[in-house]
């Protein structure tokens, strides 16, 4: 996995009962990457990322996007050197990630437990 788009690529084939649609805004700056929709009915937002040391980057407006929605939102990094493991992380806990990384306990690991979390919304 090289890009975030390979991580989207590698969420999208994972069999689940998650309905995708990818956001390509430019008009809204910060707003995340995906929309979900849960078996449940639920609606949810998730931000890819892609990093390669335990800082993970993001725009000042992703930060006050994910500070004005703190519910029902997510950021989902792949972590290199090992891309496979893939972290899910709460939008309302955006300005401790952004202040300690990897570092930070994620709410799932692995892709499977990742798309299990969003099931269960």
């Amino acid at each position: 996995m090289k890009l975030e788009k390979d991580l989207w690529r590698e969420l999208k084939r994972y069999k689940s009962k998650i309905k995708w649609t990818r956001l390509e805004n430019r008009a809204l700056f910060g707003t995340p990457d995906l929309l979900g929709y849960a078996p449940s009915g639920n609606f949810f937002l998730v931000e890819l990322k892609l990093t390669l040391v335990n800082k993970i980057r993001f725009s000042p407006h992703q930060i006050a996007f994910f500070v004005r929605h703190p519910k029902n939102s997510f950021v989902l990094v792949a972590c290199a050197p090992d891309p496979e493991l893939v972290r899910l992380y709460p939008g309302s806990r955006i300005l401790e990630l952004v202040a300690s990384g990897l570092k930070l306990e994620p709410l799932a690991c692995g892709l499977a437990e990742c798309v299990g979390w969003f099931e269960s919304l």
